[in-house]
């Protein structure tokens, strides 16, 4: 199991765009329509799953929020960032 990150090792180390909100770190993407986020959404599915960590996703009519914790470490780990830094490449 991963170690929790301290707050001062979250807090350098969090993608830009992102937020920690509690033992979650959170991002909101804005889309044109709706499909565009749904496809994104898509697409982070197959990396969640390629990397056996799965964020929480909400799909909005032009937004996408995407929230990541380790559930079994009971906060943000190393595996969060990971996925954060996997999802921004897929994003730009």
């Amino acid at each position: 199991m991963a170690d929790v990150l301290s707050d001062d090792e979250v807090a350098e180390r969090l993608p830009e765009g992102w937020e920690r909100d509690g033992d979650e770190i959170v991002r909101v993407y804005e889309f044109d329509d709706y499909m565009r986020g749904v496809n994104f959404a898509q697409m982070i599915g197959e990396i969640a799953e390629a990397q056996y960590h799965h964020p929480e996703m909400i799909v909005r009519y032009e937004e996408l929020e995407i929230r990541l914790t380790s559930h079994e470490a009971g906060g943000i780990t190393d595996d969060d960032i990971e996925m954060a830094e996997l999802i921004e490449t897929e994003r730009t």
